[in-house]
This record gives structure tokens, sequence and C-alpha cells, in this order.
């Protein structure tokens, strides 16, 4: 007798292809698939690079407190007398070439393998040298601005962001009788007990990245009101704003108003002096009262 033949049903063969089927995913599915990840992608970058800004002004704001901190240890170890901050004459210039300077480096736009730009030793061997533990909190992270020909060249970053108020500090020969010859109605503070206000002098800043040269900040009180012009130029790399550390200790960010102020911070951007638009002198007197107090 003939064993009966076993069939399997249609339905579940057809079940069996569908499952397999099923494991796989469409080259439709696929793509939408691909463009809900580039959806979630878009989204989510600027909330990132706003993440990693905001990152880098608590880091720059942070530096410009380190230097206060050994600014104020300098002055400790000097029996009150305060760094040297050397500055130009009164047609400006740029500071003599000499460590007894807070930083000795003067910055500019070349590549020379032994420029001032990375010479970490214009700062390690300079004033404040060993009162500060590491070269990085001379530089804003968020200052990556270099030439073409340093790009070339194969550099990151030049190795420092922050100058010092011109009025703070002695600035060799141009306040030898006293008086800075740049802003001779205003106090040259020589002595930290000497600084009254201390919660409104500032003492650091970060400058824009074409305007620093030397490590001495100026703007000068004696132009005439008509024409205001910026001598040197703050920086606006956070969000527009600013990081200043201030003789009482404090450090704070300050926005700034005007597009002027808040130039594009690239090489051979700035023509300086830059005068000042009539209705943009907010951001120049802003600077200007906190540098100094005018004699009595």
């Amino acid at each position: 007798m003939q064993a009966p033949v076993t069939s399997v049903p249609v339905c579940a063969r057809r079940s069996d292809s569908e499952g397999l089927a099923r494991g796989a995913f469409t080259l439709v599915e696929l793509l939408v698939v691909i463009a809900i990840i580039a959806i979630l992608a878009a989204m989510l970058l600027p909330s990132v690079s706003k993440a990693k800004s905001r990152a880098e002004g608590v880091y720059c704001l942070n530096n410009t407190r380190q230097l206060l901190l050994a600014w104020q240890l300098y002055a400790d170890d000097h029996a009150g007398r305060l760094a040297y901050n050397l500055g130009g004459n009164d047609q400006r210039g740029l500071a003599a070439a000499t460590n007894l300077n807070w930083v000795n480096n003067i910055m500019d736009w070349s590549a020379n393998a032994d420029s001032d730009n990375t010479n970490v030793a214009t700062i390690t061997e300079a004033a404040l040298g060993p009162y500060t533990r590491t070269c990085a909190i001379y530089r804003c992270p968020s200052d990556r601005i270099l030439s073409s020909e340093q790009r070339k060249a194969g550099w990151s970053a030049r190795i420092r962001s922050y100058s010092m108020n011109a009025m703070v500090g002695d600035a060799g020969e141009i306040s030898r009788s006293g008086v800075n010859q740049n802003n001779p109605d205003y106090v040259q503070f020589f002595q930290s007990a000497s600084i009254p206000r201390p919660e409104r002098i500032f003492v650091f800043l970060d400058e824009h990245p074409d305007s620093i040269n030397d490590g001495y900040f100026l703007n000068k009180w004696y132009t005439t009101p008509s024409e205001p012009e910026w001598t040197d130029l703050p920086a606006s790399f956070h969000d527009g704003a600013c990081s200043l550390s201030f003789v009482d200790g404090h450090s704070e960010r300050h926005k700034w108003f005007y597009a002027q102020t808040k130039a594009s911070p690239q090489p051979e951007s700035l023509l300086l002096p830059m005068e000042i638009a009539d209705d943009q002198y907010d951001d120049y007197y802003w600077v200007l009262s906190r540098m100094s107090v005018k004699h009595q």
C-alpha cells in the first residue's frame, strides 16, 4: 500500500516567503531612514556648535582669571609694584623687546620659524612666566586665526590672544615722568593699592587678532570728541563678546553693541587707527571708562 504524500500547505509556503521578504529593507525604506538621520543631524549640529562655543567662552574667561592671578602674585612679590607693561611712544610704536615685560612677543602674520608667534620662551622667560603654570592660558581657545602663509607652514594657532590695559603697570620710557604720554590727563597705575574702584578697572582682555601685536592694549582719551578712533580693537569671539579680568579679581564677558566693534577676526582686515562712526561711540567709551581715571 502506497504511503500518502504529505504536502506543505500553499499558505504555509507563502508565509515563509513573506517572512523572508519582511527581514530586509527596501531601497525606498533605506532612503527614508537616511533622510531622517540627515534631518536629525542638521537639527543637532547648531546645538552642538553653540555648546562648543559656550565651552570655549568659559575657558577664555578662566584664562583671564588665571592671568590676573599671576599678575597679582607678581605684585605681591614686588611690594605691590605692578608688572611692566611696555608700550610705544605717543606715535604708538611697539614695545621694546625685553623679558622685563609681562610678555616679550610681538604678534604678526609672518610664518618665520623663529618668530614671536610661536616662540613660547617669549612667555615663559618674561615677567609673568614664573607665575603661570602653562602657556595655554595666554591664548583664547576660539582664536585659531592664521594667515594663509602660517597655515601653509602647518601652524594650528599663534601663542597669545590677550593683552594688558595700557594704563596698568610701568610703561617704561613713556611713563618715566609718572604719567603716560599716550594719555597724559589720566592716571597711570604703578601700584595695586593706588587703583580706585578695583572692580571697575580691567587688566586683561582678549584682543582682535588683527589688532594684537605687543601686549599693550591702548586707546586714547585725548582724541577730539568729534574724531574718536580705535587704536587697538578688542576681540569678539564669543557671540560678539569679549572676556576681561578686573583688578578686584573678577572676570566678565562683555557683549559689544556695534558691527564695527565686532569686526571679522581675519588677518590684515583692519586699518588702525579706525575712526568710529558718529552713532557708534558706546563700545569705545565703555572700554575707555574702564582703563583709568582722570587726574584730580
